[in-house]
Order: structure tokens, then C-alpha cells, then sequence
């Protein structure tokens, strides 16, 4: 399970970066080759240059817990060396009205400290590592100070998931220079060792805390069995996350009765689109995602049907979780079932600020009033005119589509 992990990691790195310098694996990049960092090397010429090893700044709070290496990981604090607010630095609930450069900007002003660990060393933390975890169950910023091996430098900072970082480096040690400000629930959920991950993560959302939160607290091994905790790679906390909520809306939604008409909603927002097509039958879901659209390409697919899927969704991966759990929000919220297809498209303009984007664009577009239609056919025509890829391409790639073109309505039954 672990080796399918970063297997899948590293695929959706590739897929999603499709460099052909270092083919998606950043170990192998150069900060002077790299094609995706000729704006962030100008953003950090700019900057002053980090000269200190010793860091004090308001953690947003966030904290990273790597893959690379796994079962041993590099996991730490991420602290901006500024003294303002900083609480929207790790809030991608917060960003999609952001303008994405703002969003670089900020992230990449964040030093993230490493500390090598075992992932079961979640279990019993030495002082790193608890200082790590402390700050992570803060709801608001909290002041960190940090000591370094040496001066942090800049990476590879984007990952297929996880929003970027800026500069790196081992940690000799960290401190917090006050209480973090730990919500009762969070404390609560931490403190159940008898509780398991799922149970804890569906909690706190229902409890209103917030999805990053939640991420970051199961991300350095907060929740779960007492023996079975681990430190989680953020990546694949973000979507895992993601597939434990989905998988509980979803319970409930199927009790719901259908939608009784075709509804499209869409959202443009960082250089992607979003648009999504909701039909009046049980549930089943596909993702489409099209790169490139210039070169008309044919777009990548995964879809499941009423009874979901047991396995990873090979092509789209994260992406495919991180839409889906919007579209079951929406539905609970309408206490209706539906057929979705998420239609999503990724423009020349784009950088890699992980699959959030996703979750908060899908949210934005089922924000908004959809626009209603009687016919498939019609809410299709719609849809053209929402993403810029041919409506062709769309078709020949998709499962669900024929699928709900040949079902029947109990209307159409009706004499």
C-alpha cells in the first residue's frame, strides 16, 4: 500500500508537470533548468535573501510532512520569517478569488524545516516532532521560532497536491513562543486514541472545522488508534481527506430522491475551469480533465457508478477526489441524488498550487445558481459553452455520457 503511494505520487507529479527536463520528478531538477521557476527565480530576485538560520515568524500554522523516502520522511513547521498577519497562508479554502501569483507569493515566503522521521515515530514524538505536531492543532497563527543547520535555499517547491513552499533546510531545533490556540473539538478528537482516523475526520468537519485544519492534524499523525498512528505525506493526506469525507456524504445522498432536471454550473478561477453537469438519475460520478487545449487533445477520465470504486482513480487521481466531495456537499445540502460529470480544464497560463484548486473552484461553481434544461441534449450545449475544449473530445472520452443518454425517465413511461 505504502510503495502504491508514492508510485501513484510520483505519476500524478509527472502527469500533472509533464517537464521534459526532469520528466515530474523535482530530486532530479535544477532551479537553473527548470521552465516552471523562470517566474518564481525572478519573484525570489526581488526578495531579500534568507541570511539567517535562526527564524521567528507567525506560523499560518502549517506544518509538511514529505513522501520522498517513506517509511522515513522529512516532516516540520512551516514558518514565515515576517511579523504580520499570516493566517491566509495555509487557508486554500480562502484562495480561489486570490490572484494566483498573490497565492505563490505568500506560499513561497514560507521556510519549511526538516526533520528526518519514521512515520511511527508519530507515536512517540521527541521534541521536533512534538513541537511540530503542537502547532499544527493551532486554529490561528502562532508565533515559531526556528534554528536551522544552515541557510535555507529553494527547491523544486511544487508537488501534484500540496500547495508549494519556499526555501528548506534541516531543523536543529523548534520552539513555540506561545499556546497554540487549539479549538475543544480538535483537542477532544486528538486526545480519543480509541477513535479510528475516519471516524475522527468526519467529526471535525461535521463539528464545522475547517478542511486545511483537519488535513494538517492528520497529517502529522494526530488521529486515529492510539498504536496505529503515523505521520501521513501531506499529499496524500490532502486527498485522503477528501475520499473519507466524499465516502461518508455519499452514504446519506443515496436515501435522497433524484434531481428532476438537468442542472450545469462552472467557474473560471487560476488558469483553470471547472464546469460540471448534474443529471436526474442515481448516483454516479466521472471526471474529465483536459490539458493542453490548444492541441485539441483528448481528455483524461475516471468515473465510478451508484456502488463507487474501491480503487485509485488512475488518471485523474487526486483531482477526482478533490471534485467529487463539492458535488456530494451540494447535493446533501439539496437532500438530492444526481448523476455528476465535472468537466475540468487546465490552461497555458497555470502553475502546479496543488489539487485544492479544484475543491474550491468545484465549490464556487455550485455556489452559483445552476442553469436548469428539460434535455440532455440542451444542458450539453450549455456546457460547450462554459469550457473552450470541443464538446467532440468531451464525448469520446466520457462513460457516463452514453450512459445517461440511453436511460429512461419514469416520465417517458407515462401515457
Amino acid at each position: 500500500m505504502d510503495e502504491d503511494g508514492l508510485a501513484s505520487t510520483m505519476s500524478e507529479v509527472r502527469r500533472e508537470l509533464n517537464c521534459s527536463v526532469c520528466r515530474g520528478d523535482w530530486k532530479a531538477c535544477r532551479l537553473a533548468t527548470c521552465p516552471y521557476l523562470t517566474d518564481v527565480r525572478d519573484l525570489f530576485r526581488g526578495e531579500s535573501p534568507i541570511v539567517s538560520t535562526n527564524l521567528f515568524g507567525a506560523s499560518p500554522p502549517s506544518a509538511f510532512v514529505g513522501s520522498y523516502g517513506y517509511p522515513k520522511v522529512l516532516a516540520g513547521p512551516l514558518v514565515p520569517p515576517i511579523r504580520e498577519d499570516t493566517s491566509l497562508m495555509d487557508a486554500s479554502e480562502q484562495w480561489v478569488h486570490q490572484d494566483l501569483w498573490d497565492i505563490l507569493r505568500f506560499r513561497l515566503t514560507l521556510v519549511r524545516g526538516k526533520a528526518a522521521r519514521r512515520v511511527a515515530d508519530a507515536r512517540n514524538p521527541d521534541p521536533i516532532l512534538r513541537t511540530t505536531q503542537e502547532g499544527a492543532m493551532s486554529a490561528v497563527p502562532i508565533d515559531t521560532e526556528m534554528w536551522l543547520t544552515k541557510k535555507p535555499v529553494i527547491e523544486g517547491p511544487f508537488s501534484a497536491r500540496a500547495p508549494p513552499s519556499g526555501p528548506s533546510a534541516d531543523i536543529r531545533k523548534v520552539t513555540l513562543a506561545e499556546n497554540p490556540h487549539v479549538p475543544r473539538r480538535v483537542d477532544y478528537i486528538v486526545d480519543d486514541t480509541d477513535l479510528r482516523a475516519v471516524e475522527g475526520v468526519s467529526d471535525l468537519y461535521t463539528h464545522g472545522v475547517a478542511q486545511s485544519h483537519i488535513t494538517r492534524v492528520f497529517s502529522v499523525g494526530l488521529l486515529g488508534m492510539g498504536k496505529s498512528r503515523r505521520l501521513v505525506p501531506t499529499e496524500w493526506s490532502i486527498t485522503a481527506v477528501d475520499d473519507i469525507l466524499g465516502k461518508r456524504i455519499l452514504e446519506r445522498v443515496r436515501d435522497f430522491p433524484w434531481i428532476d432536471e438537468f442542472r450545469v454550473f462552472a467557474h473560471t478561477a487560476l488558469a483553470n475551469t471547472v464546469a460540471i453537469l448534474l443529471a436526474p438519475s442515481a448516483w454516479m460520478y466521472e471526471g474529465l480533465e483536459a490539458w493542453g487545449i490548444e492541441s485539441n487533445p483528448l481528455p483524461a477520465h475516471d468515473h465510478e457508478f451508484y456502488a463507487g470504486r474501491k480503487d485509485y482513480p488512475s488518471q485523474l487521481e487526486g483531482a477526482y477526489h478533490a471534485v467529487k466531495l463539492p458535488i456530494l456537499e451540494y447535493l446533501e445540502r439539496q437532500r438530492r441524488q444526481a448523476g455528476a460529470i465535472a468537466f475540468l480544464e487546465v490552461y497555458r497560463d497555470w502553475i502546479p498550487l496543488g489539487v485544492w484548486r479544484y475543491r474550491e473552484i468545484a465549490r464556487a461553481a455550485l455556489a452559483k445558481a445552476p442553469e436548469t434544461f428539460e434535455s440532455l441534449a440542451d444542458a450539453l450545449a450549455a456546457m460547450g459553452r462554459k469550457v473552450r475544449l470541443r464538446l467532440e473530445n468531451w464525448r469520446a472520452q466520457s462513460v457516463l455520457l452514453p450512459y445517461i443518454a440511453r436511460q429512461r425517465r419514469i416520465e417517458d413511461y407515462a401515457t
